[in-house]
């Protein structure tokens, strides 16, 4: 008979952390997997057996060919021109300090959180046929561009801007004393720092403008489609399941081998962080140079991010009889035409309703994950880490519309019939939001030495103690702060609701969309306040989660 072979304490810990990966899985396989699939086989199994004759419609059909190439270029465009953009504003919040920087660096996460009707209707009213810019660029690329950039330009920024403030810049110095010049001692010594980081920041960018799907549907017009629009138009109005299962299916595998190299990217990162604290290498501006830097980067962030923020609030106050507060009185009425016959202030109660059922569900799922990658250095976690890593991060990439339709398909009946529960909407708020916990935990938890974890172990204690005595203290700001973003990314989120909202239960994105969709002038005045009271929660949310994320860190 052979002895069983004792575990070590680091094996203990190893296989502790695979078991804390398994409940963040399973939700996703029941959450996330089981509705995409359900979809895709709705589609591609009409009659119960596969009939796979819509793919090959999908790659023969140069109408969706087109789109399919547009959808690409228009991602690759738009993640340049934020990554082009975005460089000088990192390098500002990385080395410099000025009055107004804490609530700036928390102001420019505003568009990223807003729905992206919002976002459409904000850039409309500055580059629209009655915006304030002199030309009228909606439906056309350059609309979509000023968009996407409008929307992402926080992730360049502080994805960047977060790392490049660790770094310590008496080693760019050293390279200017040598004689390189100012833009050789960045590309030879400083650039290679950062590429990790900005590589990191593209995906993030490329995903999401891949999958554009609001910004594209209100300025894209009849002639700019992308992907996510075209499923939701083969889904939702022309009923053709197995086209839009075929599209989605392309979309997915785009998606995975992005995030595939995304994931190799953050591990890149965790190398070079923390090398600095930012602090000790940020100086007030001096000198004329400096201080021209920082008035350009200020009156372009006015522009780029406060110019469409600024025409939103003040089509809020404009009114048929004038300026005034009629739009936000009318919130709290339930005149016939409205939002659902329902008072849409009644919108903002079910946004914060869901919002805090989300959080809770994305937290603690996001938490566990968070444990098992931030450990999960060696085998077996370490496989798990970086599977549990790249499949968390799939949501992000796929057609939220396909995630919304698929809740329908896949829960309509027992187990799991949804249909009539008020936790519908939560649940696919979580499958966004929960990779965003994930984010901002990992750095917090990659910061505990993980010598002190190894002596807790040593010393007799079990698992559950280490994680109560060595890792809650360290990251308990980090966790507030994943939750706070968790909560404001529920507010925001639009794709998925537009399916599973009730028309009794209106989120904020649902009233602010319908509302928009109803002619009259009391109408759009009502929509546009409504936003403004989204993006007022937003900003809240968001001032307090900087508050609460811990000093100097550079995960988005």
């Amino acid at each position: 008979m052979v002895d069983a072979v004792p575990l070590t304490p680091s094996s203990r810990v190893a296989w502790w952390r695979v078991g804390l990966a398994l409940p963040p899985l399973a939700f996703l396989a029941v959450f996330f997997a089981w509705p995409v699939a359900a979809i895709v086989a709705r589609g591609l199994r009409p009659d119960g057996q596969w009939d796979l004759s819509a793919l090959g419609e999908v790659v023969t059909d140069p109408v969706i060919r087109r789109v399919a190439w547009f959808t690409l270029w228009q991602a690759v465009l738009s993640t340049v021109a934020c990554v082009v953009v975005g460089l000088p504003g990192a390098a500002l919040f990385a080395r410099y300090r000025f009055a107004g920087k804490r609530f700036l660096w928390s102001a420019l996460l505003v568009p990223f959180v807003l729905p992206t009707v919002v976002v459409g209707v904000a850039m409309l009213g500055v580059i629209g046929p009655n915006g304030v810019a002199p030309v009228d660029l909606s439906g056309t690329i350059w609309a979509i561009l000023a968009a996407h950039v409008f929307f992402n330009y926080a992730v360049v920024v502080r994805t960047v801007g977060g790392l490049w403030s660790t770094l310590d810049p008496r080693v760019e110095e050293a390279a200017r004393t040598l004689g390189a010049s100012p833009w050789r001692a960045f590309r030879e010594v400083t650039w290679p720092l950062l590429r990790p980081a900005v590589a990191a920041a593209s995906s993030i960018v490329f995903l999401f403008t891949f999958t554009s799907f609001g910004v594209v549907l209100i300025l894209g017009g009849i002639r700019q489609r992308t992907l996510e629009v075209e499923i939701y138009d083969q889904t939702a109005r022309f009923l053709h399941l197995d086209v839009a299962a075929a599209l989605a299916l392309v979309q997915l595998v785009a998606v995975v081998a992005v995030l595939a190299w995304f994931s190799r990217t953050q591990q890149r990162r965790a190398v070079v962080l923390g090398q600095r604290r930012a602090v000790e290498v940020q100086q007030r501006p001096s000198g004329w140079r400096a201080r021209t830097f920082l008035a350009a980067n200020l009156v372009f962030m006015a522009v780029l991010l406060g110019l469409p923020l600024g025409v939103l609030v003040a089509r809020s106050f404009s009114t048929p009889q004038g300026w005034g507060l009629a739009n936000y009185q009318a919130l709290d009425n339930a005149r016939r035409g409205s939002t659902s016959f329902v008072p849409p202030l009644d919108a903002v109660a079910n946004s914060l309703l869901f919002a805090a059922a989300a959080t809770v569900v994305a937290v603690v799922l996001g938490g566990c994950a968070a444990w098992a990658i931030a450990g999960g250095r060696s085998a077996p976690s370490g496989r798990w880490a970086r599977w549990t890593d790249t499949a968390l991060m799939v949501p992000l990439g796929t057609s939220a519309v396909t995630v919304g339709f698929g809740f329908f398909v896949a829960f309509d009946q027992a187990p799991l019939d949804l249909r009539s529960s008020l936790w519908l909407v939560p649940l696919a708020h979580a499958v966004v939001a929960m990779p965003f916990v994930v984010r901002l935990l990992v750095p917090a938890l990659r910061s505990v030495d993980p010598a002190l974890r190894e002596a807790a172990s040593v010393l007799g204690a079990s698992p559950w103690r280490v994680w109560h005595e060595v890792d809650l203290p360290v990251v308990t700001r980090a966790a507030a702060a994943a939750a706070g973003f968790a909560f404001a990314v529920s507010l925001g989120e639009f794709g998925a609701t537009v399916f599973l909202s009730r028309p009794a239960r209106p989120t904020l994105p649902i009233a602010i969309y319908r509302a928009l969709g109803r002619p009259g002038a009391a109408n759009f005045g009502q929509a546009m306040a409504l936003a403004v009271v989204l993006m007022a929660l937003t900003v809240v949310v968001i001032l307090g989660i900087d508050r609460l994320r811990p000093a100097g860190a550079s995960e988005f």
